[in-house]
């Protein structure tokens, strides 16, 4: 009975010091929200594919990430082997639209200057100047992928810190989404501000715009340009919903709202109606800041996107930039149905929406941006052989800070401090060593779209066009993006002077990132 009750004491006394060191830990945000108990999430994880190999699911029944996907990105993060072993495991002879890269059969070899692996200041800039001739603050971005739309609100602050310092190490923007610019964006990484439905950073008490509180907003911080944000692929046509039990001191502050009121963006914009509203809306915006003004969409009706480019084609005005954003794309909460059946998925969408300006000769003073789970190579390499110039990245880059795809985005009880307010979660997610995976992860992706390039023949993935990608269907068919969209040879790659421009000065000073 000695015996047993020293096992007991010291039993009790390990446990103890497991569960005071993860409190005290700042690595793992899990680990700290729930110490000990979250040891046996990594257990599980551990030998997660041994349990699926025989009684569960395999590694691409997992959605919306699959399991090697979070993998991928995960490793990327830790700056760990993030390469698979035995070959693929994926069905190429059943999976419909399975993207298959076309190689070249003699590939680039990587130019001088480059690294031979991830590196955080070498940022892949765009093949494009965003605002080219007509803002005075027109500017290339140093990154062909950056942070997507993601407020403070949706996002903890922790979260918010943690993306922006990782824009800053490694030379990309970040999105703030609708929510305004706070405290948390201010850590040192160049900002795209965008303005909602809701108008929240620039909204007078009626809720209205504010031309005067954008100007202001603006000049606060490192804002690169505005993005007005007309719907967004999960949940296109509505509005939002930040709930009042989330609206602390700080996010109303942000905002420019009420503390503990709920906070609704309405399902279209109040400052502007019709292409003709929104063209004028744009140039009045850039005439007061000074600063490139692009828009976000979904894509649905195609009517819509043909009277945006006759309207520019005839006065010369509209856009500097298009974001589209893909149905596949993420958010804290929709309903089902609009989340599974409005607006078209990425490689369908963003075709609908280029077309109209390929047709008018328009693409080479729009930069084109895509979003809607491109934080994947492949994926990303699809959107820029579709005519893409950039790439926004939003859940993997979440993935990347420590989400787990628990799904409680909506609930604010994120077990990983990510998606909520809890000031008791959000404690396990440490800004110092999240910010470091980010900048892993997204260096490693930079990293992966140049190889991914390369293999196609090109310098930069501008270059990669719609006939390299492919779509392989379940009866062994194949189809470049290009038959599938009936597009013109040069449509989405960058005009000869855009690229020799680019590649004359870089990689020799791709080794500065920030402005």
């Amino acid at each position: 009975m000695g015996w047993v009750l020293v096992l007991v004491v010291v039993g009790v006394l390990v446990v103890v010091g497991v569960a005071i060191y993860d409190r005290t830990q700042r690595r793992h945000a899990i680990l700290r929200n729930y110490p000990v108990v979250g040891h046996f999430r990594y257990a599980l994880e551990s030998f997660g594919p041994e349990l699926r190999q025989y009684i569960l699911t395999n590694n691409n029944e997992e959605r919306p990430f699959s399991r090697d996907e979070r993998r991928w990105i995960y490793t990327s993060a830790y700056r760990r082997d993030n390469t698979f072993g035995f070959g693929t495991d994926n069905h190429l002879d059943v999976t419909p639209d399975y993207l298959i890269v076309a190689q070249s059969a003699f590939p680039e070899l990587p130019r001088p200057g480059e690294p031979t692996g991830p590196e955080w200041d070498f940022p892949v800039p765009c093949a494009k100047v965003v605002g080219g001739d007509r803002r005075p603050g027109a500017f290339r971005p140093s990154s062909v992928v950056n942070i997507s739309g993601m407020s403070f609100g949706s996002l903890s602050g922790a979260a918010v810190e943690s993306l922006n310092r990782a824009a800053a190490l490694t030379g990309c923007y970040q999105n703030t989404g609708e929510g305004g610019i706070s405290v948390h964006h201010r850590h040192g990484g160049d900002l795209v501000v965008q303005v909602g439905t809701g108008y929240f950073g620039c909204r007078n008490e009626d809720g209205s715009f504010s031309m005067d509180r954008l100007v202001e907003m603006v000049g606060t911080a490192p804002v690169r340009a505005i993005e007005v944000k007309l719907s967004q692929g999960a949940k296109p046509g509505l509005g939002g919903l930040l709930p009042g039990v989330k609206v602390t001191p700080e996010i109303a502050r942000a905002r420019g709202i009420p503390v503990g009121e709920d906070c609704r963006s309405p399902a279209r914009h109040s400052a502007f109606d019709g292409v003709e509203g929104l063209v004028d809306f744009v140039e009045e915006v850039a005439a007061a800041t000074g600063l490139p003004v692009g828009i976000k969409s979904a894509v649905g009706e195609r009517g819509f996107w043909i009277s945006l480019a006759d309207r520019m084609e005839r006065t010369g005005l509209g856009p500097d930039f298009v974001t589209i954003d893909g149905g596949e794309g993420g958010t804290g909460a929709a309903p089902l149905v609009f989340a599974d059946h409005v607006s078209l998925p990425f490689l369908r969408a963003f075709p609908r929406a280029f077309r109209p300006f390929a047709e008018r000769g328009l693409t080479d003073r729009v930069v084109f941006i895509g979003s809607g789970r491109l934080g994947l190579a492949d994926r990303a390499l699809a959107a820029f052989a579709l005519g893409c110039d950039a790439v926004h990245v939003g859940r993997e880059a979440m993935l990347a800070i420590g989400c787990i795809q628990a799904q409680r985005c909506h609930t604010d009880r994120c077990p990983t401090g990510v998606a909520t307010q809890s000031p008791r979660r959000e404690r396990g997610l440490d800004p110092d060593h999240k910010s470091v995976r980010a900048a892993n992860y997204l260096a490693t992706l930079r990293h992966e779209l140049l190889r991914l390039a390369r293999t196609c023949g090109h310098h930069h993935p501008a270059l990669v066009t719609a006939e390299q990608v492919e779509l392989l269907d379940a009866q062994q068919v194949t189809t470049s993006l290009g038959q599938l969209h009936d597009y013109r040879p040069g449509w989405g790659v960058p005009g000869p002077g855009e690229v020799r421009d680019l590649l004359a000065d870089w990689p020799a000073d791709a080794r500065a990132p920030g402005r």
